[in-house]
């Protein structure tokens, strides 16, 4: 198993807590907790050894494509693809939105 802490600015504030996912299906869960502050905390813990470009990539992309909520977000990852995982941490910010 791997331990990713990453980090990111926030550019919007919400509130409230979100879970998308099951992380006993084989896929991933995410938990998002937001917080005050500029900034967005990512930890990943995943199966897949290697995968921190991927995981920094990813979230480049999601926030070039709209803005990062600040606050705390865990990651289980049992080998999700990067489509599976964009949808997950796009469903949590979407519900944290509407608290």
């Amino acid at each position: 198993m791997e331990h990713i802490t990453l980090t990111f600015p926030a550019t919007r504030t919400v509130s409230g807590k979100a879970l998308a996912g099951v992380v006993g299906s084989g896929d991933m869960e995410v938990l998002f907790t937001a917080g005050q502050g500029a900034t967005l905390t990512v930890e990943i813990t995943t199966s897949v050894d290697n995968s921190e470009q991927r995981w920094q990539a990813l979230f480049s992309r999601l926030g070039a494509l709209s803005s990062l909520p600040a606050g705390q977000m865990h990651i289980h990852d049992f080998g999700a693809t990067p489509g599976v995982a964009r949808i997950r941490i796009e469903q949590v910010f979407e519900e944290v939105s509407y608290a």
